[in-house]
């Protein structure tokens, strides 16, 4: 079942980043077609592991999304300040702030390539029908990038329902938070990939909707 979902789920993520593409005015927080087309390739590896077998060529690809998601989740948290910046947030008109989540997103890259990349080996695994690689290292609480990226992704989605009532991407960024803070045992390990397509969605959303605002700054 678990492949079915993974080929929904890699669909669903085309959608989202031909609707991005169609509706976004292409402002810096178009920064999110990078995570969207990582999140692609991570959901469509997983979908056809089965049909191409354990070997090199898969071990290869999962090592692939291992690295994608290094360089491109992190920057989950220039997005943040580019939209707190299109929706004409005063604060974050300040240069220092550009400073500020451009050293934090470095910071977040390093952290992820010292705590899951240095190093990095693979084992095959066979769950819920899903042929992949994965860590042979065992996980100690919640990786340091993940939590900067919420934080960052919080922050930002406050400042969006407080100065401008828009409160879609609080809704997605809380229900992520909550998704991967408490442990949902359905027999699936697709859970969490659902968790990550409705926050992107509310990105997106989000993304599109202040990009077409007048007030952007450049």
């Amino acid at each position: 079942m678990d492949p079915i979902l993974f080929g929904v789920f890699t669909l669903l993520y085309i959608f989202v980043l031909i609707w991005g593409v169609k509706r976004h005015k292409k402002t810096a927080s178009a920064i999110l077609f990078l995570v969207v087309i990582a999140l692609i390739y991570d959901n469509g590896v997983l979908a056809v592991g089965h049909l191409i077998g354990g070997g090199e060529l898969l071990e290869l690809l999962n090592y692939g999304r291992y690295w994608l998601h290094a360089l491109f989740t992190p920057t989950l948290i220039l997005f943040s300040y580019f939209i707190l910046r299109e929706a004409g947030i005063h604060l974050a008109q300040k240069n220092w702030m550009l400073y500020l989540y451009s050293s934090l997103t470095i910071v977040a890259i390093i952290a992820e390539y010292f705590v899951e990349l240095h190093g990095l080996r693979l084992a095959i695994q066979d769950a819920y029908g899903v042929l992949s690689y994965v860590s042979t290292q065992e996980a100690s609480g919640p990786p340091p990038m993940i939590v900067i990226v919420l934080v960052a992704l919080l922050f930002a989605s406050i400042a969006l329902w407080w100065k401008v009532e828009w409160w879609w991407m609080l809704v997605g960024t809380v229900v992520m938070s909550l998704g991967s803070a408490i442990p949902i045992d359905v027999g699936s390990n697709a859970i969490t990939n659902a968790f990550e397509l409705f926050l992107i969605i509310m990105l997106m959303l989000t993304a599109i909707h202040f990009s077409n605002k007048s007030y952007l700054y450049n």
